[in-house]
């Protein structure tokens, strides 16, 4: 016979492990929940022969419940303590970029971190009758908790571009309401991050990065586009039209959407767009 008994004060986790005890499918099994002095201990006792399963059954329910009831709360440990310059709703933002995170590819991910907890958990009781459970956690599950930092910091890197991003996004529109436009109107012929420039006669707007009038206000990059973006600071024009060949909304045409804001017009099946989509790329401009 195999017997194992699992310490904790928590309520929550009591309750998480008994439910799953429960529904346990696994014969010779028997469990209760009995009241010591520091803690109160959950009884399991196993009179089956074949230990791995039982023990493969146990720690996999340790793992689940880790998992579950416990990786919020190390997460939010983690970011306290490792990140404290951080104010409480830039933690909060920063927690729902590492739950993004795990999110993206949630097969991996959860794969990872319950195979870290088994294998300690497992490891553990082969040779152990008594588990601590905050002890163990605590002490026992490193493998796992390099893994959340690992994501934790992922979530504030991609935290701090953002915020970068949109602070650069703002100066811009300070920019730009607080200059004259120098053009009515500008054309965007785009398809697979490929641009052309039109002014309102329909002639091509040089985007070179030979131009020696355009606005370089940072060295940040968006996208391939940083020569059409800089023509447009230059230009800033009151309306910016822009024909989406492809029918395709990209990063680059977000970003010109948050810096321009009302001056940016999005078409599809114009004249320009239909000529551009019958000939699949984008050439000779002036043939319209």
């Amino acid at each position: 016979m195999k017997s194992l008994c699992i310490k904790t004060n928590n309520s929550n986790l009591i309750n998480y492990l008994l439910n799953e005890l429960k529904y346990l499918e696994l014969d010779n099994i028997c469990f209760s929940v009995q009241d010591f002095k520091h803690y109160k201990n959950i009884i399991i006792h196993f009179k089956g022969e074949n230990n791995f399963i039982f023990l493969d059954k146990i720690s996999s329910i340790l793992s689940l419940l880790v998992l579950d009831e416990l990786e919020e709360y190390f997460l939010n440990f983690f970011l306290t303590q490792n990140y404290f310059y951080f104010d409480t709703n830039e933690r909060k933002d920063i927690l729902d970029i590492c739950f993004d995170i795990m999110a993206e590819d949630f097969p991996y991910n959860f794969d990872r971190k319950f195979e870290c907890l088994y294998n300690s958990f497992y490891d553990f009781l082969q040779n152990n009758r008594n588990l601590y459970l905050y002890g163990f956690i605590s002490f026992r599950v490193k493998e796992y908790f390099n893994i959340l930092n690992e994501i934790i910091t992922k979530a504030v890197n991609s935290y701090i571009l953002e915020k970068e991003y949109l602070e650069f996004i703002s100066l811009l529109k300070l920019y730009i309401n607080s200059q004259n436009s120098n053009c009515d109107i500008v054309h965007i012929i785009y398809s697979n991050s490929n641009t052309i420039l039109l002014d309102e006669n329909k002639q091509i707007i040089d985007i070179s990065e030979d131009n020696p009038h355009a606005k370089y206000l940072s060295d940040i990059s968006f996208s391939t586009n940083d020569y059409t973006l800089n023509s447009l600071l230059t230009l800033l024009p009151k309306k910016i039209y822009i024909h989406l060949i492809d029918n395709y909304i990209d990063e680059f045409i977000n970003t010109l959407k948050a810096i321009f804001e009302n001056r940016i017009h999005i078409c599809t099946d114009c004249n320009i767009c239909k000529i551009y989509k019958n000939s699949k790329i984008i050439k000779n401009p002036n043939s319209i």
